[in-house]
């Protein structure tokens, strides 16, 4: 598969053995300035559908349109203010997934500035820190293929050698991928939505069509085992998931044929997912455990070394931040965070026994340090496995959700007198998770950025530093930008101002999902049954994925429960574009063409990927504006429904297109 081969070459486009500025003033600057400037673009979204999208493409186009007019500017200063600015939409979708559940749930009133400052703050340097010890191992993994990762370092590449069918192919992936985004999400004359669904009395049984530019390049760019792990994902939860459920539980007073399937979804396909996911990483923890000890004693060993030799002798490109200061720095932080659970999280009011009240706190404090860094690796893993853009987060949090949650309940049993026991939980669950919720967020796109810069060259403890300042700069920005939010909209259901409209409210719908399983947990009306039938299928695809390692194929647990929990919308892009990389891998190898045609179907992904993204932030702003997501539709509602059509054939060309450009010989 042409991710596979486009990653064979080790060697950083600038070597170890030359330095260049890295941290400048100019780069903080207009780090700082993007990194607000994105978190703002991105927090409307992350609270009004429940999604991000990915800062790291935009902001590394940006720095390299503006750094361009400084004459000595270079690569890695490039890459350093991307790493920074894309702290800020990593870190406010940490914080919109899951902290108004508190609102929601009318446990605060507010986003209260400083719990909400230190909240972000706490969790973001920890998920900075918990992928540093995973940078070696989780970047010396050939499975695991970083697509946006990729995309960002072939676009600085090209910048940098400036070779004109480079860029000339990332451009013309670009504009393709912008103008259909333009054409799908702006103007909405095409859909990246194709819904088949059908109901009887007895069944709901369909497809949806996934047709996002960006989703089908990033297919192309991890290649057809993802894509075969996401195939049998969406047999197991869509194709035969939705017609058994609907037959077992019913189709009555559900709406339309699309709304039943979604409904279902909801409240059953989503939690196999998230079953599947669940012990999908536990076995995925197991699996890395090797590796990433022997990363960490690598760490300790090249700090010795250090101080033995000097620092001049270690390889720049392997210089991470030391790694005792890793280890005290996370220890020391279960302080703060300690304080910060037990003295703003849990109610003052509820009549907690001092000594019962620091031993729940204490768990939790434990929890966001042992958890987080359990789900950090996850996460990380995540990003080179499907990339940051795709990976579920909210499911991973759901996971750790559940997990708090039982063990809370578990201490509540063995005090059977202990008052306000659900409220008490509720609340110490969600405020425990929301700080694992940012570092879980930030590990995502830190490894993502780490995998940018190992393929660029830059100074690893450098790009650490940078995470850490946008973390720092984030953090007491974010706050009022969603205290603006919530008192313009209202969040969730609530609203700060009576008569507001309700159709303007930004639903949180990933905060909401995060109650649910809260309260869930407590008044047992949590679907049980589907977290188990999930673990069943994660038990049988582990299985048979070790019987395929014989044969060098792999089937990775991981990526079927992703098929499983993401919506059929968002799977099938990936599905198509991994088959079609396969397809003209196959061409490519019966013609027994030269590599450099790969290379050209890796860029014009990368391009497609890119010029999506972009128009994805660009359209946010006047999202934002008309708070609507129609404030640029043109297509009559009574032609909506040529939509459908009309993206399947761009698709079916988009594909043709891409298929063309590759096979054919180079010039």
């Amino acid at each position: 598969m042409q991710a596979e081969n486009s990653q064979t070459d080790s060697s950083p486009l600038i070597p170890a053995s030359q330095s260049l500025p890295e941290i400048t003033f100019r780069a903080l600057i207009l780090g700082v300035f993007l990194t607000i400037l994105l978190a703002a673009a991105n927090a409307y979204l992350g609270l009004k559908v429940g999604q991000t999208v990915s800062a790291s493409i935009p902001a590394a186009i940006i720095s390299m349109s503006v750094l361009r007019f400084f004459r000595d500017s270079n690569v890695l200063e490039n890459t350093m203010v991307q790493t920074m600015a894309s702290v800020g939409e990593s870190l406010i979708a940490g914080i919109a997934y899951v902290l108004p559940a508190l609102i929601i749930l009318h446990a605060w009133q507010n986003f209260y500035y400083w719990q909400t400052v230190f909240i972000a703050l706490l969790g973001g340097i920890l998920g900075v820190l918990f992928t540093i010890p995973l940078r070696r191992a989780l970047l010396l993994d050939t499975s695991l293929h970083y697509p946006e990762g990729i995309a960002i370092s072939n676009i600085l590449k090209a910048s940098v050698n400036k070779d004109a069918k480079d860029l000339t192919t990332l451009v013309k992936g670009g504009f393709v991928g912008a103008m259909i985004s333009l054409f799908q999400n702006g103007f909405q004359i095409l859909t990246d939505t194709f819904n088949a669904w059908r109901e009887t009395p007895t069944l709901v049984f369909g497809f949806s069509l996934g047709l996002s530019p960006a989703l089908l390049a990033a297919g192309y760019i991890v290649g057809v085992n993802v894509a075969i792990s996401f195939t049998i994902g969406i047999v197991i939860g869509w194709v035969g998931g939705i017609p058994t459920l609907s037959w077992l539980y019913g189709t009555t007073d559900m709406g339309t044929a699309n709304e039943a399937a979604m409904a279902i979804y909801r409240s059953h396909i989503r939690y196999i997912g998230v079953g599947t996911m669940l012990i999908g990483s536990l076995w995925t923890l197991i699996t890395l455990a090797k590796p990433i000890s022997q990363s960490i004693v690598n760490s300790f060993v090249a700090l010795r070394e250090r101080k033995k030799i000097g620092a001049t002798a270690n390889i720049r490109t392997e210089y991470d931040l030391p790694i005792n200061f890793i280890v005290w720095g996370a220890i020391l932080m279960l302080v703060p965070i300690f304080l910060l659970i037990s003295g703003y999280i849990v109610p003052r009011h509820i009549g907690l026994s001092l000594p019962f009240r620091t031993i729940l706190c204490g768990f939790s404090a434990l929890y966001v340090l042992i958890g987080g860094f359990l789900f950090c690796s996850i996460s990380a893993y995540f990003a080179g496995l499907i990339g940051s853009s795709n990976t579920p987060v909210s499911g991973l949090l759901v996971s750790a959700l559940l997990i708090v949650c039982l063990s809370l309940l578990a201490f509540f049993n063995l005090l059977p007198g202990i008052q306000n026991k659900e409220l008490i939980g509720v609340v110490l669950g969600i405020g425990t998770c929301v700080i694992l919720a940012v570092g879980v967020a930030i590990s995502n796109d830190t490894m993502q950025d780490l995998k940018v810069g190992y393929i660029v060259g830059t100074t690893p403890w450098k790009q650490q530093v940078m995470l850490i300042i946008g973390v720092v700069v984030s953090s007491f920005v974010v706050p009022p930008i969603l205290e603006l939010l919530y008192n313009a909209y209202g969040i969730g259901g609530v609203f700060p101002h009576p008569g507001m409209s309700k159709t303007q409210m930004l639903a949180a719908p990933q905060a909401g999902l995060m109650a649910t399983v809260a309260e869930g947990v407590y008044t047992h009306h949590l679907p049980w049954l589907m977290i188990e039938a999930g673990a069943v299928v994660a038990i049988i695809c582990i299985i048979i994925d070790e019987k395929l390692k014989k044969y060098s194929m792999r089937l990775p647990v991981l990526a079927v429960g992703l098929g499983i929990y993401l919506p059929m919308s968002t799977s099938t892009p990936v599905v198509i574009g991994g088959l079609l990389s396969y397809l003209i891998d196959f061409s490519l190898r019966k013609q027994n063409v030269i590599s450099a045609n790969k290379q050209r179907g890796l860029l014009l992904a990368c391009g497609i990927v890119a010029g999506a993204s972009i128009m994805g932030v660009v359209l946010a702003i006047p999202f934002a504006l008309k708070q609507s997501a129609d404030a640029l539709k043109i297509m009559p509602a009574h032609y909506a429904d040529l939509a459908g059509g009309l993206s399947i054939i761009v698709t079916v060309m988009l594909c043709s297109w891409i298929y063309h450009t590759v096979v054919r010989p180079m010039r």
